[in-house]
């Protein structure tokens, strides 16, 4: 019988013996406490004659003798469930899990102790557990995306841009002949932008001339504001708009501006990891952390919303985790907001009130609407089983930078192998 159990059992029983001995007005016991205390404890005393002028002894003075014995067996059966416990790992000192992740580190990666101390950090001063779990997660990102370079060398980044370039401005209606001669110009070391966006290699050098163009060329900032291909930084890849949306916390004196802390080691680390684990979330596998990095947090949450709503309502969805269309108004919902609203009526919500549920779709707060609620429950009555509340998104990657058809399962499930694969060590 498992410890806390027996002393439930002890605890209960004392409180039977002791409750009637000092409430003498309560008669639920049959027997009076000191019958039912010498027949747990002691032995039956044979009865003796008193001493003239003495009392014969009470109910409650039985009880008052035995106390000792039972606060005995109390404080006994309390050790045992202690003892009993499931042994808690000891908390780690900060070297001890620095020596951790240099450990899981590659062997052949120049200042293992620089990156395992940034690691350290993106994860403690975020009072983020410094678990292997967790400390292998943010590895198989940073493996994944980078491996382990701060500012990985992008293939042809020149002619990549160069044409990235061409496609924005043609979206602002910018003219071609324009963006041509603004090109042409010398930057400040000597050579053309032109010449400068050619020959980039990294992404923080592609930003750092974009930021000497908009800063020096005439009306620069205002024509091309935003033509920055850069979006996305540091060796785990991380949204540089997110960065500068989360900076509240940042531990390190954030230098001349965030974007360049976010290309920087310790910045591209500590940003990735509040991406990765920095939100609340009821997923019972890190993998849907894995998609949600790639397609935003509570993707993999919502794209089993989704498929449960796809289910109760008969309509074909995309299970792509974006509950809403990116401004549409109530007159025109996108394609999850209109089979929510083919349920309208079951679900006695109106069409403000399934917006405003959507509008949540963002936040843990999304499983806490009654549209969440009911969606799964008419799903489930619909298939006669439980539904999982995390499946991995159905999101084909575009980015300049990719070649060949990606998706985000197929990131999760490879940054899940590495996870694996460092957990091993």
């Amino acid at each position: 019988m498992p410890g806390t159990v027996i002393a439930t059992f002890l605890i209960e029983l004392v409180i039977g013996l002791i409750a009637p001995g000092l409430n003498r007005s309560d008669r639920r016991s049959e027997l009076p406490a000191s019958r039912v205390c010498r027949c747990v404890l002691v032995p039956v005393r044979q009865r003796r004659k008193l001493p003239h002028g003495s009392r014969r002894p009470r109910s409650g003075d039985a009880v008052t003798s035995c106390l000792p014995r039972l606060l005995t067996l109390l404080a006994v059966a309390l050790l045992a469930a202690c003892a009993t416990q499931a042994p808690r790992a000891p908390q780690r000192t900060p070297d001890a899990v620095k020596a951790d992740i240099a450990r899981r580190l590659p062997a052949t990666l120049t200042d293992r102790a620089g990156w395992a101390n940034d690691v350290y950090v993106a994860l403690s001063s975020q009072a983020l557990d410094t678990s292997p779990e967790h400390i292998c997660a943010v590895l198989a990102v940073t493996e994944q995306e980078s491996t382990y370079q701060a500012n990985p060398v992008v293939p042809n980044l020149g002619k990549i841009s160069r044409a990235e370039i061409d496609r924005r401005a043609s979206a602002h209606y910018i003219p071609g002949f324009m963006v041509d001669a603004a090109l042409r110009i010398d930057s400040p070391d000597g050579r053309s932008y032109a010449t400068r966006i050619a020959s980039a290699r990294t992404e923080q050098e592609l930003s750092k001339i974009f930021e000497d163009f908009t800063g020096s060329v005439p009306l620069g900032a205002r024509l091309f504001d935003g033509l920055n291909p850069v979006h996305t930084a540091g060796p785990m890849q991380v949204s540089i708009a997110f960065a500068e949306q989360h900076a509240e916390r940042y531990p390190y004196p954030p230098g001349d501006s965030m974007r360049h802390e976010v290309f920087s080691r310790r910045g591209g680390l500590w940003f990735g990891t509040r991406h990765l684990l920095g939100y609340p979330a009821s997923y019972d596998a890190l993998l849907y952390r894995f998609a949600d990095f790639n397609a935003g947090w509570y993707a993999s949450r919502n794209a089993a919303f989704q498929a449960a709503l796809s289910k109760a309502s008969g309509i074909a969805l995309a299970l792509d985790g974006d509950l809403l269309t990116p401004g549409a108004s109530l007159e025109a919902p996108g394609s999850t907001e209109r089979a929510a609203r083919a349920l309208g009526s079951q679900l006695a919500m109106s069409d403000r009130q399934l917006r405003r549920a959507l509008e949540a779709g963002d936040t843990a707060d999304f499983e806490d609407t009654d549209l969440y609620r009911q969606v799964f429950a008419l799903a489930e009555r619909s298939a006669g089983k439980p539904l999982p509340r995390a499946v991995l998104p159905g999101i084909t990657l575009e980015s300049p930078k990719i070649t060949r058809t990606l998706t985000t399962a197929w990131f999760a499930q490879r940054v899940n192998e590495r996870w694996k694969r460092c957990m091993g060590k």
